[in-house]
């Protein structure tokens, strides 16, 4: 299992000591929440403070965009060079258009689901995805309640990918702990994001360290 704790959850008084803390820990990417006030109503940070978090990173980044107008949004982090970008597909009029941009820049695309979005809404892209984001809480702020009826849409999704025999990984964000990290696993799932769960704990090595399963 690959981990990816939420800067969301960070001590932003500090942001580069917990962005130097949780690569020393063991992390395996740096998840980074970009919410625009609109498309969610919450409102987080532009490609500035990203770029500051990327400096400080030894960890590639995850930008998950919870925006109106991802094509904006995607111009604008891309010089940042993450690992990926994902956006949301409730959003996104043309996903094989913006698939494609993310890719010419070197940039591995994910589209994200929200938690009542079907998978049908995402099967004719699987082929073109390196990665797909189901939200496990509703988007717009850390903290909540993990719905476990995302462990059956995991599973779908896996044999969804498994039957189009193509290598799209499945990230599962929202409420992710040790309890809950055995049955994400069983479901197929390949990465995790954990903001509060790892932040929020004493030892971010030791809760780090919980999750690889």
């Amino acid at each position: 299992m690959l981990i990816a704790p939420s800067i969301l959850s960070a001590d932003f008084g500090n942001l580069k000591a917990e962005i130097i803390a949780i690569c020393e820990a063991g992390c395996d990417l740096v998840h980074v929440d970009v919410m625009d006030g609109h498309f969610v109503p919450n409102l987080t940070i532009g490609p500035v403070v990203v770029s500051a978090v990327a400096k400080a990173a030894t960890k590639p980044l995850d930008i998950h965009l919870m925006v109106e107008n991802n094509t904006f949004f995607v111009d604008l982090f891309a010089p940042i060079k993450p690992k990926y970008i994902s956006f949301h597909i409730e959003e996104e009029k043309h996903p094989h258009r913006l698939i494609q941009k993310i890719r010419d820049y070197g940039i591995s695309p994910a589209i994200t689901l929200n938690p009542h979005t079907s998978l049908s809404s995402i099967e004719y892209l699987l082929e073109d995805l390196d990665m797909v984001l189901l939200m496990s809480v509703n988007p717009g702020f850390g903290g909540q309640k993990f719905i476990p009826s995302v462990l059956e849409k995991s599973a779908a999704l896996k044999e969804m990918i498994l039957r189009k025999n193509v290598k799209t990984l499945i990230e599962v964000d929202g409420g992710v702990n040790d309890k809950n990290i055995l049955e994400l696993k069983k479901a197929g799932v390949d990465i995790v994001v954990a903001g509060n769960y790892v932040f929020g704990s004493n030892d971010y090595q030791k809760a780090i360290a919980s999750l690889k399963v």
